[in-house]
């Protein structure tokens, strides 16, 4: 199987948190035999022994709009804050003009680029877009399948917190304002119970496809474990309940525990230390230095049923022991109380810390029960086999 994707990005240095998942995704994708060509709808074409690389044609377009939204957020100009059952996110004057810049300037672009390398690579059995603003490239999968007969499939790796009813993130894109999402042969979703809301959009059949790990990327290191308890995460969005009663308030509850962090405008964290950002490889070694590893996510995720999130499964991979805040469904891939612990409050936090740092064996027993499973049923390899028996079911 051949496959052309269209990805958000392919550059690790920039801010785009799902970049290392794509990046798995291909590599197990090539271990299972797909050729995979990729172009960036944000940044360079890089290249990697898992796919080839060919140009992102509105690179200059994108880099200077890309300049414009980063000084504008720096001056507050930032969507409101995302409230889950608010009812649909506003379709401001700013989100119109970003939409018809875009299909005016961006999207013919985009065209003209698919036709060139379908053209030149007629062996190409269908077309994947992966969480590039769809609402920027309306009528693109149309043409795909009208003038070249691929199928086009759309993966929102965002599940449901890109979603209208969640209001997206608050420095996101609004994608589905102004979208056709029954222009695509089929959706992806790394969430289960988020497939009613992007039937409800109108996209006609939806596949899940959670996030995974590599297992050789994320191996478990041999060091010393230093830190009691380590969190890392960008942001407080949908999570700043359980960030302060996790970090902040059982570090202050418990001054002989040491904690770290390693994010960025996560809010008040109490007596956590905050460790540097050196490489994204440094972070294994923060989590495999941990005795007990975070997991904190979203309340978008963590309140719609299975909408998988990369951490615990890159923490798992590790072998590391996991304490997890409140997440529907979090049993679909772990079990609960064997592979990792799941805590409903700031007191039972504290008490489970103790237990587990007084508890080295079973520590050490639930994170190898964690890995073991992971590699069982988890691995990028396993989502990449998924994917090929979903577009092999369109072809």
């Amino acid at each position: 199987m051949k496959l052309f994707v269209i990805v958000s990005s392919l550059d690790l240095t920039q801010p785009f948190s799902a970049t290392p998942a794509w990046w798995q995704l291909f590599k197990g994708l090539y271990e299972v035999g797909v050729e995979i060509v990729a172009a960036p709808y944000q940044g360079p074409a890089i290249e990697a022994p898992w796919w080839r690389a060919v140009p992102n044609p509105a690179r200059r377009e994108g880099d200077a709009f890309k300049w414009l939204r980063d000084r504008w957020r720096r001056v507050g100009g930032r969507h409101p804050a995302p409230v889950e059952g608010a009812g649909p996110a506003t379709d401001s004057p700013g989100d119109r003009l970003v939409r018809r810049i875009a299909q005016t300037v961006i999207a013919p672009r985009w065209r003209a680029h698919v036709d060139l390398v379908l053209a030149a690579q007629p062996d190409i059995d269908a077309v994947l877009v992966i969480t590039v603003p769809l609402n920027h490239l309306t009528g693109l999968a149309r043409h795909i399948t009208a003038r070249h007969g691929k199928p086009v499939f759309f993966y929102d790796g965002d599940v449901p917190a890109s979603l209208p009813n969640f209001r997206g993130f608050a420095s996101g894109f609004r994608i589905y304002q102004g979208a056709d999402p029954s222009e695509y042969t089929a959706f992806l979703s790394n969430s289960l119970g988020g497939a009613e809301g992007l039937h409800a959009l109108g996209a006609r059949e939806v596949h899940t496809l959670y996030y995974g790990a590599d297992p050789d990327l994320f191996a478990p290191l041999d060091v010393a474990q230093d830190l009691d308890v380590f969190f890392y995460g960008h942001g407080r969005e949908y999570r700043g309940e359980w960030i302060d009663a996790l970090l902040r308030d059982a570090s202050l509850a418990l001054p002989e525990v040491r904690f770290a962090v390693r994010g960025t405008n996560l809010g008040d964290l109490g007596r956590a230390e905050r460790l540097p950002y050196l490489s994204f490889s440094k972070l294994r070694e923060y989590a495999c230095r941990s005795k007990i590893n975070l997991v904190i996510t979203r309340q978008a995720h963590a309140s719609v049923f299975a909408s998988s999130s990369s951490r615990p499964f890159e923490l798992a991979a590790l072998g590391a022991c996991m304490v997890c805040s409140p997440y529907e469904g979090i049993e679909t891939w772990f079990e609960p109380e064997r592979e990792l612990i799941v805590v409903h409050s700031t007191e039972e936090a504290i008490e489970r810390y103790r237990w587990l740092l007084q508890h080295d064996t079973e520590r050490r027993k639930m994170g190898r029960a964690a890995r073991e499973r992971l590699l069982k049923e988890h691995t990028f390899r396993h989502r990449a086999q998924q994917l090929v028996e979903i577009v092999r079911g369109y072809l």
